[in-house]
């Protein structure tokens, strides 16, 4: 999966996601659902959030993309596994700036959540 990057319009969110949900409604309901990607979502670590998200994203704030993800997981019963165990920031990051200045953590891995 690569979704629109954030300043994308809604409307190409909005069919990304889209696209997804069909994707993962064509899954076998007894099957574990792994979606591996890059969602371009910064995630953060709001306490309501923190079943779906865990307490170890690397932001302080989401973005359009990361409210996205948290929706998504939450309404198919998935957490982000991405931000639930705890690395030193070096390891978070996925996305580095071309001036080394900026890292994002915007791939993320979302699981069942049995």
């Amino acid at each position: 999966m690569h979704a629109p990057s954030e300043e994308k319009s809604d409307d190409s969110k909005d069919s990304c996601y889209e696209e997804l949900e069909q994707v993962f409604y064509h899954f076998p309901k007894f099957y574990m659902k792994i979606l591996l990607g890059d969602f371009n979502a910064k995630v953060w670590r709001e306490n309501i959030f923190k079943p779906t998200i865990g307490n170890e994203s690397l932001h302080q704030d989401s973005n359009d993309n990361g409210v996205r993800i948290v929706n998504f997981a939450t309404s198919k019963n998935l957490v982000v596994k991405s931000t639930m165990f705890p690395h030193g920031n070096i390891h978070k990051y996925t996305w580095t700036s071309p001036d080394g200045m900026i890292h994002n953590q915007v791939d993320h891995l979302l699981l069942d959540r049995r």
